[in-house]
């Protein structure tokens, strides 16, 4: 039995930019991503809204993705793949960090599942959606995520370099994923179908 963790933020914990609340576990990416792969892999959820990359939320405590990251790990533990698909909190304006600071987070949390569970730990690099063009116009996300729309399209060639220097698996969301609808921040239930089908292709050949 493989086992997969999907460490993310709301757009893993499945937040629902429309109807509100959290949309059901076959909808979800990571529950289609089950479906898809069937029998001999487990898919793991652990996906918190607001979790950031390496930093601390003075606003919204215990968000940190690196603080949890290590005893998440060992929880779960054995291991066959780790999929991380963070960065879009870290582009709030509280934390004011270039899109190459977001990458570098990430390449620490790599860092820390290898050294948690071993150097030749398989990873996927998922880098998030751009935001919607929308998002400046609405009412909780305008200001909190300021300059997001440029930001969140640097994310994913800084992604794959990072990947590339550290021998991970990678994936551009972006390329099946568009937040042009609902709040412009969270996967609606079109992109949850189409990121979980197309990891479904990728996961495999990292195994």
């Amino acid at each position: 039995m493989k086992r997969i963790l999907c460490y993310g933020d709301s757009n893993t914990w499945g937040a629902d930019p429309e109807g509100g609340g959290r949309f059901d576990h076959l909808t979800r990416w990571t529950g289609v991503l089950q479906a898809r792969l069937g029998e001999g892999y487990t898919v793991i959820e652990e996906g918190l809204g607001g979790r950031t990359t390496v930093r601390d939320d003075p606003y919204e405590p215990w968000r940190n993705g690196r603080t949890y990251l290590v005893p998440c790990l060992l929880s779960h533990h054995p291991l066959d793949l780790v999929v991380l698909m963070l960065g879009t909190n870290d582009m709030k304006t509280r934390f004011n960090v270039p899109a190459s600071d977001i990458a570098r987070g990430v390449k620490l949390l790599v860092q820390d599942i290898r050294a948690t569970l071993g150097a030749g730990m398989r990873v996927l690099i998922v880098a998030p959606a751009p935001v919607g063009a929308h998002q400046k116009d609405h009412p909780s996300f305008g200001d909190m995520l300021a300059g997001s729309y440029e930001k969140s399209r640097q994310l994913a060639p800084l992604y794959l370099a990072a990947a590339e220097e550290l021998g991970t698996g990678f994936f551009d969301a972006g390329t099946v994923c568009s937040l042009d609808h609902g709040d412009s921040v969270h996967l609606g239930r079109r992109d949850h179908a189409a990121l979980g089908e197309a990891l479904a292709e990728v996961v495999p050949g990292l195994l």
